[in-house]
């Protein structure tokens, strides 16, 4: 028979593990042994450190919801719980416009610094705006391929300067423009290292037989208003040569960046890097074919003729160095380049952030709509970027852009004019406490800004009755340390008051120790001492509860991985981390992944599911369902596109979304060839037909190829369709006449034949009748009879 000792214990263990209707409590089912380790369990947790809790019940849990604590006669005072919070620190007003005044700060972001409380699984939030402001100043350092290659393009920029400063007057007043140059590596395989080649590279070359030493990068003018003197320094440049096809731009790219004062850049400004070129660029390790062993430092290195000093001595610098540089330094990056490369450098892109591409001519008459049309592109747009966010923190972000409505997990608008505010709300969360730093920092700035968001972070992982403990208190026998309502005993000491001593054995009382009536001690995953289990050590992880009943390795796992290394085992159960679900927390609930590029969720062709998008619309593919040959609109998608790249019409000509929307290779065909493509057509404005045809490559990118020029034929001329009508019916009659003369003939043929037929026999029986009657005449009484048989004889009587 079940005790009633027994029967009550377990009734009070089955209460604190469950609330009605809510299953699982974490709060207790953590079995926290002091208030910090409570507080790490769930935001929702609280600790009672009253010192009188619980006496006349057993196994109540000090960690337990707000709520179950006060029913549990825990005063208020001494309940320990902490929240998430925001503190604005710094607050300065948006700027609508620049004033003329140096000193005046311009203010573009809103707040500037905040502090952050978080505790552990709880979010904190926070709202951010970004402002463009109107009339800001521009700095445009023109970095240019020298290579033989380019000898049209520089006779091409010499008056750029004027022409360029005309036209950025129209957007703003204070505009200063720079020059440098480059070309590749002067050493082997990269150039001509041969002593004829080392004062000509040209030498022996029939089409350009003189040209410059080979250089790596050259700053000629340091950031100016003074136009002219850009024209004079480009009418003095001369190209050079190198050997093989790619060129040394990165090294280039990376010097103009890091050296802010030989460049001239300013604080207060919009840093623009115009990189122009016909070919693709070395990337790091390509060094390695000369022997340079050494990764680029990332450091200034213009000696004093502005030249850059290790470009024979470092590696190229990598893709990840030139973002980090360029971030840095707030530099939008443009990449000017011809046709034939244009696709190269639309993936590098991806991989730079505040970088884009346009496609330059080759003579590079067109560099100053190129570069009018990348400002106006980048300042369209407004897109978030960290610094240095801590490890154990998560950051989400929801986008509010013009048209008010929330997105999210996207942290960029587009579209915008200047002068539109675009707001981000901010979600952080942090996973655990950091023991090594309590106080950390981070920044939050949109690319290629000055102003950014200060976020300082401290962590509520203490508890305030923490800061009264007492040690040797006689509370705990005098032998532990008494803070936040428990007893910490000495190793060896057991008990509420450390009243036991391990292996004691009159005080082994073992009804305390078993869960239910018939199960074993302490789950049997540990001993019983002093009314309490004393849990087992396992190589795989650690026993824990009131039981042993709970460890933190029996969970779910995905690959191999405990809870997919996203969340936490609590006692056979995933406790996911923030942006995470499931039973093994595989499945993410951030939707950024899934944001196409025209802003729509899996571009309104299926469902965000773990991070992914899962294609419902039949025929769709692709990350975000972007894909699909089959869909109704699957032309009237690329018909826009087609318009606006190739013809500069159509509802994406007048923003700036034709660059970003439409990212798909265009080739242009004199005749269409529609084998495996879906072909496309549509009539355009003036009446005449465009065709196209939708394919996918076996890279995953979209191709389309489209006729150089619309099909237009020419208007009906009347005269022409009259006479075709008249000509028409004419010869409608003349064949029904022909048809109806032919039936006659026929027929009249017919009829004479059978006259001539009827005739012929008629004359005959008349000759064999007179044959007849001369043969018999002497006979009075026989007649002959002429029938259509012929002639016979018959009986008559003489009256």
């Amino acid at each position: 028979m079940r005790s009633p000792w027994s029967a009550a214990l377990c009734c009070l263990v089955l209460q604190a593990f469950l609330q009605p209707g809510k299953g699982l409590n974490v709060c207790t089912s953590g079995s926290a042994a002091s208030c910090e380790e409570c507080l790490l369990i769930h935001p929702s947790c609280a600790w009672c450190a009253q010192e009188v809790f619980g006496r006349n019940q057993t196994l109540v849990s000090r960690c337990d919801l707000v709520q179950n604590l006060q029913k549990k006669n825990c005063e208020k005072r001494f309940i320990e719980f902490s929240t998430s919070h925001v503190q604005v620190l710094k607050n300065i007003p948006l700027s609508s416009k620049r004033s003329g005044f140096v000193w005046d700060r311009v203010v573009q972001v809103s707040p500037q610094k905040i502090s952050l409380s978080l505790r552990p699984g709880h979010q904190a939030q926070f709202s951010l705006q970004v402002r463009q402001v109107e009339d800001y100043p521009v700095d445009l350092y023109y970095l240019m391929d020298l290579s033989l290659s380019m000898k049209d393009d520089l006779a091409t920029i010499r008056n750029l300067g004027t022409k360029l400063a005309l036209e950025m007057g129209k957007l703003t007043s204070n505009f200063r423009l720079g020059f440098g140059s480059f070309v590749d590596k002067n050493m082997s395989p990269f150039s001509y290292t041969a002593p004829k080649y080392q004062e000509n590279p040209c030498n022996g070359f029939k089409l350009f037989p003189q040209c410059v030493p080979t250089f790596g990068f050259r700053h000629i003018l340091p950031l100016t208003d003074q136009v002219d003197r850009f024209n004079q320094e480009v009418q003095k440049q001369l190209v050079s040569r190198n050997r093989d096809a790619p060129e040394g731009g990165f090294d280039a790219i990376l010097q103009a960046a890091v050296c802010e004062d030989k460049i001239g850049w300013r604080k207060e400004a919009y840093h623009l890097l115009v990189f122009a070129t016909d070919d693709v660029p070395h990337l790091a390790l390509d060094g390695r074919l000369g022997g340079l062993v050494r990764p680029h430092d990332g450091q200034c290195h213009l000696d004093d003729q502005n030249e850059y000093s290790a470009s024979t001595k470092m590696d190229y610098p990598s893709l990840a160095l030139l973002g980090e540089k360029l971030a840095e330094n707030n530099i939008f990056l443009i990449f000017a380049v011809t046709k034939r490369h244009y696709v190269i450098y639309k993936n590098l892109t991806a991989l730079i952030p505040g970088t884009t591409v346009e496609i330059l001519d080759q003579d590079s008459k067109n560099v100053i709509q190129l570069i009018i049309t990348a400002y106006s592109n980048i300042r369209s747009k407004v897109e978030l970027t960290t610094s240095d966010p801590p490890e154990d923190i998560n950051l989400s972000f929801t986008a509010t852009c013009q048209d008010g409505k929330p997105l999210p997990g996207l942290r960029k608008c587009a579209d915008l004019k200047i002068g539109d505010t675009v707001s981000f709300d901010v979600s952080v969360e942090t996973r655990s406490c950091s023991s090594n730093n309590p106080k950390q920092s981070f920044t939050i700035k949109p690319v290629g800004f000055e102003d950014r968001l200060e976020v300082a972070v401290t962590y509520e992982c203490d508890c305030g009755c923490s800061q009264n403990a007492q040690t040797n208190s006689s509370i705990c026998s005098s032998i532990g340390t008494y803070t936040c309502g428990t007893c910490h005993c000495e190793p060896g000491y057991l008990g509420a008051h450390c009243e036991c001593q391990e292996g004691d054995g009159n005080s082994m009382a073992v009804g305390a120790c078993r869960e239910s009536e018939g199960k074993q001690l302490c789950s049997g995953r540990g001993e019983c001492s002093c009314n309490q289990c004393l849990c087992y050590e396992s190589e795989f992880g650690k026993f824990y509860g009131s039981f042993c009943e709970c460890d933190d390795f029996s969970c779910a796992r995905h690959k191999g991985i405990l809870c997919s290394g996203h969340g936490e085992c609590h006692c056979g159960q995933c406790k996911c981390h923030a942006g995470y679900v499931g039973d093994n927390c595989n499945c993410s609930t951030e939707t950024a992944s899934c944001i196409a590029e025209d802003g729509k969720m899996c571009s309104g062709r299926g469902q965000c599911l773990c991070g992914r998008c899962r294609c419902t619309e039949p025929g769709a593919f692709g990350d975000t369902c972007e894909k699909c040959l089959t869909c109704p609109d699957a032309c009237g998608s690329k018909r826009d596109c087609i318009e606006c790249r190739l013809f500069g019409s159509g509802r994406l000509a007048d923003n700036q979304t034709c660059q970003r929307l439409c990212k798909d290779q265009i080739l242009t065909v004199e005749s269409l060839k529609t084998d495996g493509t879906t072909l496309c057509l549509y009539k355009t404005h003036d009446d005449c037909i465009m065709k196209f045809t939708y394919s996918e490559h076996a890279s995953g990118q979209s191709v389309l190829t489209a006729l150089k020029e619309p099909e237009c034929g020419g208007g009906p001329d009347a005269l022409m369709v009259l006479l075709a009508v008249v000509g028409s019916i004419l010869l409608v009659g003349v064949v029904l006449l022909a048809v109806w003369k032919l039936v006659i003939t026929v027929h009249d043929r017919r009829e004479f034949a059978r006259f001539q037929s009827a005739r012929w026999r008629a004359r005959y029986e008349v000759d064999l009748c007179g044959k007849c009657y001369r043969s018999i005449h002497h006979i009075p009484f026989n007649r002959c009879a002429c029938g259509p048989t012929g002639p016979r004889l018959e009986d008559h009587w003489w009256t």
